[in-house]
């Protein structure tokens, strides 16, 4: 294969070296033309032919310096696929990071969904930890295609989920998703995923025996053989949620504290991972329309908008983790909104999921609240990777639970099928800590 894309940089060096150079032979032609023409082979005929000899010697080093460059340019590119961790490299155990993998130029959220037979990576039958509501083909869709997409970027490769070599990296650590059911969808595809390459499957349990449900604000799947937990606290604004102070409006029924984190912190803060989201509560209808308003300190602020009050909440979860989280041991994770594919936006009457993905997202890949995300993590003083899903997850209107859920009366354009989307999601997580290669994410793992 390399031996192909040289011939063709050589192909494209010939197309781009030989016009100039034909080019300029044939205006040295021409001159030399006119120039036994018009001064014969005589003294003048013998300074216009050293002249003459001095550019064909320019136009010959071009052409080296032409083939020096072409030769450079190959042997340190970096093609997609090369560099990197490839499918069947991960299936054979070896699990290092190639130099070049991570660089400034893989961007592993700018890319397109491609069609792959070899997805899903696990079925929702094989998976007692997806709750029903989100096992998709046991409720009844019969069409797989939803199943069958990858994530690509455009300039780079990702390494396929590899389960014994990602349950291997997590012995003895904690791993704590903070959020709302997106973050539960997510720490369920996780606990999934590893499954796969857990041999004894009694050794993996709730650890208060508690069956999934979206009822539990805190459940948590030990891996026993391995020594790891994975947790997940119910938190959907990620700050305080409480009685409003005396002598407000009736319509007022609570709070949100903007300027004070959520009650549970204390039982995040000691995590080695720790993925962080929050974007489907902010809305009317989980505000507003329901009674809730916000408060800072004190006072209550009748007039303040959603988005205001989300860059407040963001505000103070990032002066939480600057204070609080060691960063120097703890990798901690925001993912991005991922979209709903209502059909006029948060109305819930109207849920038609489509057969593929759609070509053009159009503005759902550009939610305002992940760019507010983005502005306040930018000015952290500690390292916060964000999960850039928004754009990725706005093409998938494929990949919703739709009416194939345990309530099937209620159509659900918000939620996503398991297995499906949030795999992708987890993919790109632990794509993304081999990048920053610390700690156990830079070093080989024997299987």
């Amino acid at each position: 294969m390399r031996g192909r894309r040289l011939y063709h940089y050589f192909v494209s060096a010939y197309v781009s070296i030989t016009k100039p150079l034909s080019t300029a032979l044939g205006a040295l032609t021409l001159q030399n033309h006119f120039a036994q023409r018009n001064y014969g082979f005589g003294s003048g005929g013998l300074h216009k032919n050293g002249h003459q000899c001095l550019c064909y010697l320019a136009v010959l080093l071009l052409f080296i310096y032409s083939i020096i460059f072409t030769c450079h340019r190959f042997f340190h590119s970096k093609f997609p696929g090369e560099g990197f961790i490839s499918s069947s490299q991960l299936d054979a155990g070896v699990n290092h990071v190639i130099e070049g993998y991570g660089s400034n130029n893989c961007d592993i959220f700018s890319g397109k969904w491609v069609p792959d037979s070899t997805y899903p990576l696990y079925t929702a039958s094989s998976c007692p930890f997806a709750e029903l509501g989100f096992r998709c083909q046991n409720n009844g869709r019969e069409d797989k295609d939803y199943l069958k997409w990858r994530w690509q970027p455009l300039r780079c490769d990702i390494p396929r989920f590899n389960a014994p070599d990602i349950l291997r990296r997590l012995q003895g650590l904690r791993v704590v998703f903070v959020g709302d059911s997106m973050a539960r969808t997510q720490w369920e595809s996780l606990i999934c995923l590893l499954m796969q390459g857990v041999a004894d499957r009694q050794s993996v349990y709730e650890v208060n025996g508690n069956n999934i449900t979206k009822r539990i604000p805190y459940l948590g799947v030990r891996f026993s053989t391995f020594n790891f937990t994975i947790e997940y606290y119910r938190s959907p604004f990620l700050v305080r949620k409480g009685i409003p102070p005396k002598h407000v409006p009736r319509r007022v029924h609570s709070t949100l504290k903007l300027d004070k984190p959520d009650v549970a912190n204390k039982k995040w803060r000691e995590a080695d991972l720790l993925i962080f989201n929050a974007g489907h509560w902010w809305t009317p209808f989980k505000t507003y329309e329901m009674g809730c308003y916000f408060q800072v300190g004190d006072t209550l602020k009748l007039g303040m908008t959603i988005h205001d009050a989300y860059r407040k909440a963001i505000s103070t979860w990032a002066s939480w983790v600057e204070s609080t989280v060691n960063t120097s041991r703890t990798h901690v994770f925001f993912r991005s909104f991922e979209p709903s594919h209502w059909r006029n936006s948060f109305t819930t009457n109207v849920c038609k999921v489509s057969r593929y993905p759609i070509s053009d997202p159009g503005n759902l890949g550009e939610y305002p609240l992940s760019q507010i995300l983005l502005d306040v993590v930018t000015r952290m003083k500690v390292p916060v990777t964000i999960l850039n899903v928004t754009t990725l997850s706005a093409y998938r209107s494929d990949a919703h639970v739709g009416q194939w859920s345990d309530m099937p009366s209620v159509p659900d354009c918000s939620h996503w099928c398991l297995p499906g989307v949030p795999d992708m999601w987890n993919e790109l997580l632990f794509a993304s800590l081999l990048m920053k290669g610390r700690g156990v994410w830079g070093t080989d793992i024997t299987l």
